[in-house]
């Protein structure tokens, strides 16, 4: 089962993500992370990526392409399913992905939204830049990172509804009560 979980920054997917894979047994890819390792390391990639990150920007498609390619790769090889969370955040890396899904011939069984509206959105980022200390939770880098999401990555919504592959979860609530949403909708697929 390979899903990908999107959503708007703050939506919850680092969360669900976690817990879905846990109980379904799946890689959780986030390139986020990845990015946030190498940012971490002062590795030259996470130096690169940290500039950008910072001023609310998306790193650059053929960084993440390269990323994800590399570890689809290895999923294939040790045939383990995956969950994608956070990536594709736009069209073109989502065709990247079909492409790279195509030659590696892995099929997609779900695009899995968290949706959440704006103000809701604002109030957990700004806790939860208090409560994680991410350096990309400030006001200003979230007015950024919220119109690149809704510029960018909100028409992947109908990119997946035009492929039969959207599930919409509300995001809002406790985060049993979503997850159980999700697990709802994975438990039919």
């Amino acid at each position: 089962m390979n899903i990908i979980l999107f959503g708007p920054p703050g939506a919850g997917k680092g969360t669900q993500a976690k817990l879905i894979c846990k109980k379904y047994k799946l890689d959780h890819i986030s390139t986020g992370d990845i990015l946030r390792n190498e940012i971490s390391k002062g590795s030259e990639l996470g130096l690169a990526a940290k500039k950008i990150m910072d001023s609310g920007n998306l790193v650059s498609d053929e960084i993440i392409i390269d990323i994800i390619k590399v570890r689809l790769s290895e999923n294939k090889k040790s045939n383990i399913d995956f969950l994608l969370d956070g990536f594709p955040r736009s069209i073109n890396q989502a065709n990247l992905l079909s492409k790279i899904m195509n030659e590696l011939e892995i099929s997609l069984n779900s695009a899995i939204l968290i949706d959440v509206e704006q103000s809701v959105l604002i109030n957990r980022i700004l806790n939860r830049k208090n409560t994680e200390g991410r350096d990309d939770d400030s006001e200003e880098v979230l007015a950024s990172r919220l119109k690149v999401y809704y510029d960018q990555t909100a028409p992947l919504i109908q990119f997946y509804k035009d492929l039969n592959l959207l599930k919409w979860v509300n995001g809002v609530g406790e985060i049993n009560d979503i997850n159980q949403q999700i697990n709802s909708i994975m438990e039919q697929l």
